[in-house]
């Protein structure tokens, strides 16, 4: 999915206003930004705090403190909310736009202005239900806070006003009279496959089409859409999203990441393809740091790429192997998907960090043998071999990035924090390196990653509530049933349904990418799986690897693109480069799928 560079707009063209309402509305867009910005940065600071307090209270002197998952709870559905209308204003709702990205500039705008319409047609439907959902909360008081649920639910009814002024505002600020006018056959034809593919956000396409089934299909409250929607957001264990994505953007700010990759590349940087194999490794090390495939490449790129190139590696190459790496590091921890599945399918988290480790590795060691053959025809140069002492001050340098994700997985594994909390102690560590040892603690930047913390925590969140909401249509349209029954009756009993799952999972990956792929069909195939005698991790497992897939192939694979914008290469020149190293995945994936053991080494 896409994050658009352009914060004043979804499609880029927010061009000087022309009339008297819409420099009214720039202004009012100014003070939009301003009053939620701050206070989702807030909101981030404030969730760190409270959880990384927890930890220090329950471990550290033994008096836990009670309230702080509640409030923990309470401030993440408004961060969720306040991150989604940020995302609404930047254009950084996830979508497919590679479809719409190849059409002329004059439908490009129809369809950006299809998208808003989207957006604002799907708040105002939920605004009045929202407003009855919070009511309804009133009653129920939190035990530990002693406060009642209205001010955690009112979030959903702040934030859907907001974006439906948002919607508005880019409605009348970008799009022409005829642009608007073009809509409304758009509107008529509300199809997911016809929204997603138009570019219109993944969020707002789920939700409209429950909304537009509920109303002519059944006879069921509005209400309904808002409670579930809370329901798929509300989960604790979501908020490890915004924390891990927040300490990736720190790792990257304060170097730790070209710590990493300069200790790689002392170590083999001089062999023939040296630097791509230093890829590789510096995204398997990232990632375990990271958890967010755009920071892990974003964090690798501008330290490796322009060398790659410099010692004539084409840039289709360089950028073929960094979206495969990306690809294959899906199942590190802390992997967003992955906290995900844990959240929707109810699969043990810490059992999906263990189990995600050793497929990641297969993946690693068949992008090297990609890498290796390919090296041996190509002309790149080589670098001078690093010397002991240049290695060991690389070394040195690099040990307290080499340390932290040992210590997220020793504080996970030893109970000292929870998949959520662990975050926190990496926040802090990070935070204490960079003041007590590398001095690169840079206070300006701050503001700008806990807000962008906010954007990304937004777009996941919201899919994760429309899809939630979805995914119960889904069900009482006995959709659901009758692809599970389809699937459950494929041949060869447990080997064909995961041979099917890895077909599935990458179309799937490819058209709706990881989060909102499982969010939808993980609740109806793990249980199938289960029944089949299929360990739910390992499924987990073989289900991210496959999207991953699909994420990261072109023509259709958004990461792809993401991967050529970062590293600023035409996607014509890399498609071909990609193939070699999807392929060796693919493999990767079969052998994973075959062999449970790889992501069951703690069972």
């Amino acid at each position: 999915m896409t994050v658009d560079p352009d914060a004043n707009g979804p499609a880029g063209r927010a061009a000087a206003p022309a009339s008297a309402l819409q420099r009214a509305c720039a202004r009012l867009d100014c003070w939009l930004g301003v009053a939620t910005e701050w206070p989702a940065a807030a909101l981030v600071v404030a969730e760190i705090t409270v959880l990384f307090t927890g930890v220090v209270f329950r471990y550290g002197i033994d008096r836990p403190l009670v309230w702080t998952d509640e409030l923990a709870s309470l401030l993440f559905l408004w961060l969720c909310m306040l991150g989604a209308v940020i995302a609404q204003r930047r254009g950084a709702h996830m979508r497919l736009t590679a479809v719409a990205m190849r059409l002329p500039m004059v439908w490009r705008n129809r369809l950006e202005a299809l998208a808003a319409v989207i957006a604002a047609l799907f708040m105002l439907q939920i605004i009045a239900p929202a407003a009855d959902y919070a009511i309804d909360q009133i009653p129920i008081t939190m035990p530990a806070l002693g406060i009642n649920g209205f001010w955690r639910t009112s979030a959903i009814l702040v934030g859907a006003v907001l974006m439906l002024v948002t919607a508005l505002l880019q409605m009348i600020r970008q799009a022409t009279p005829r642009d608007l006018a073009f809509c409304l056959p758009g509107i008529l034809a509300v199809l997911i496959p016809v929204l997603v593919l138009a570019g219109t956000p993944i969020a707002f396409a789920f939700g409209i089409s429950t909304i537009t089934y509920l109303q002519f299909m059944t006879t069921l409250p509005m209400s309904i859409v808002v409670s579930r929607m809370d329901e798929g957001m509300a989960s604790i264990v979501l908020l490890a999203i915004p924390l891990f994505v927040f300490l990736g953007l720190l790792i990257e700010m304060t170097g730790l990441a070209a710590l990493l990759v300069n200790l790689m590349a002392s170590l083999v940087g001089h062999l023939r393809g040296g630097l791509s194999y230093v890829l590789v490794c510096s995204m398997y090390l990232v990632s375990g740091i990271s958890g967010s495939k755009a920071a892990d490449m974003a964090a690798i790129a501008p330290v490796l790429l322009p060398e790659m190139e410099r010692r004539g590696q084409p840039p289709g190459e360089m950028i073929g192997l960094l979206s495969a790496s990306a690809a294959m590091g899906e199942t590190i921890p802390p992997s967003i998907v992955l906290i995900t599945v844990g959240s929707v399918t109810g699969v043990s988290i810490a059992g999906l960090f263990s189990g995600g480790i050793l497929p990641a590795l297969v993946g690693a060691i068949g992008l090297a043998v990609v890498i290796f053959f390919r090296a041996r025809g190509a002309g790149a140069s080589r670098a001078e071999r690093a010397t002991g002492r240049q290695i060991g001050r690389a070394f040195l340098a690099a040990l307290p990035a080499l340390a932290l994700p040992v210590l997220i997985r020793w504080a996970v594994v030893s109970g000292v924090a929870t998949a959520t909390e662990v975050s926190t102690i990496g926040v802090v560590y990070t935070l204490l390196i960079a003041l007590l040892i590398n001095r690169r603690l840079d206070l300006v930047r701050m503001g700008p990653l806990l807000v962008d913390t906010a954007v990304l925590t937004g777009a996941v969140l919201l899919i994760l509530g429309t899809a939630t909401a979805m995914g119960w249509a889904l069900t009482q349209s006995r959709f659901s049933a009758q692809l599970v029954a389809a699937m459950a009756g494929v041949p060869g009993g447990a080997a064909g349904f995961l041979a099917l799952s890895v077909v599935v999972f990458a179309i799937l990956g490819s058209v709706l990418e990881g989060i909102p792929a499982i969010v939808l069909f993980g609740p109806l195939l793990f249980p199938v799986a289960h029944a089949l005698g299929i360990n739910l991790v390992h499924y987990a497992i073989v289900a991210v690897l496959s999207m991953s897939l699909g994420l990261f192939t072109p023509p259709f694979g958004i990461g792809f693109y993401q991967a050529c914008a970062i590293g600023r290469v035409a996607p014509d020149k890399a498609v071909h480069a990609c193939w070699p190293y999807m392929a060796a995945l693919l493999i990767a994936t079969m052998i994973v799928a075959a062999v449970p053991w790889l992501a069951l080494p703690g069972f």
